[in-house]
């Protein structure tokens, strides 16, 4: 009877530990995952949140079949050293899975348009502009000798004159095979007076330019600051007492994004590289919340 009596006893000991250990590795399991949601929470952060200084405004994610007429134009040719072979040839302006490609190709058909080559390009001129803010652009760069592919902004009204009074800002300059892109602030002081160092109005920057990457500005009232992948890369500041032609960013300014070919400063091209793309994720602007 005693002999029995213990091994109930033993056997009841036993369901109790059991469930006890059951009860904490429960308790436990539910600690752990809910600390690693927690946790995790912030990479899936939408791009709203991860800007929580900013406020998206205005963007543009290529998730139409065609180019979306009510937010850009095709940039047509003109006498620019950049334009000489715009086109609205439909093979260079293209969207494939929700990305704008943008290419330059050898003219072989010369019937009717005899350059040698053709580039695509397309502006948010008269569409969409903005003053003050922050814009980033996500793209991946094919390369090319004599390729030129660019992300810009020029003053949608200007109000200073000719150019380059209104200034320029360039987000994104690549040439040819280098492993570094330019950003670049242009204006009548740097080019035609000749102030490109004070203050420094341009920086290079180190990239693998054949995965994406994010090219990015934010534009204040009193300086423009560039990064590349989250990283401030330089800052363009307006100086207090300087002349008056150093500071044409008061102004609105529309964006540019184009694949070029040749040119002074990219030299020739060579057309066995051809055909080569400029290839677009997406286009975001901001405005700051105070």
């Amino acid at each position: 009877m005693l002999y029995t009596l213990s091994i109930q006893n033993i056997n009841f000991y036993l369901q109790q530990k059991m469930k006890f250990l059951f009860f904490i590795v429960v308790t436990l399991g539910f600690t752990f995952c809910t600390y690693s949601q927690k946790d995790t929470q912030p990479i899936m952060m939408s791009a709203k949140e991860k800007n929580n200084h900013w406020n998206l405004i205005w963007e543009d994610s290529f998730t139409t079949k065609d180019l979306d007429t009510s937010k850009w134009s095709i940039i047509e040719r003109n006498n620019a050293d950049w334009g000489n072979y715009m086109s609205s040839n439909k093979e260079l302006i293209r969207i494939k899975r929700e990305k704008l490609h943008l290419g330059g190709i050898v003219n072989n058909k010369r019937e009717g348009d005899t350059v040698p080559y053709l580039t695509g390009g397309i502006m948010s001129k008269g569409k969409f502009a903005f003053k003050y803010g922050k814009i980033e652009i996500r793209a991946k760069l094919e390369q090319a000798q004599g390729a030129w592919p660019a992300l810009w902004m020029l003053a949608d009204q200007p109000q200073y004159g000719s150019y380059p009074r209104n200034g320029e800002i360039d987000l994104m300059e690549h040439l040819n095979y280098d492993s570094i892109i330019y950003q670049t602030v242009h204006s009548y002081y740097t080019l035609n007076l000749g102030n490109e160092t004070n203050p420094l109005s341009s920086s290079t920057s180190r990239v693998d330019s054949a995965k994406f990457n994010t090219y990015a500005m934010e534009w204040f009232s009193d300086k423009l600051i560039f990064s590349l992948n989250g990283k401030q890369t330089f800052t363009y500041p307006k100086l207090e007492d300087g002349d008056p032609s150093q500071w044409p960013f008061d102004q609105p300014f529309y964006i540019l994004m184009d694949m070029q070919l040749g040119g002074k400063w990219v030299g020739k091209v060579e057309p066995k590289d051809l055909p080569v793309k400029m290839i677009v994720d997406w286009v975001r602007v901001y405005k700051r919340i105070d």
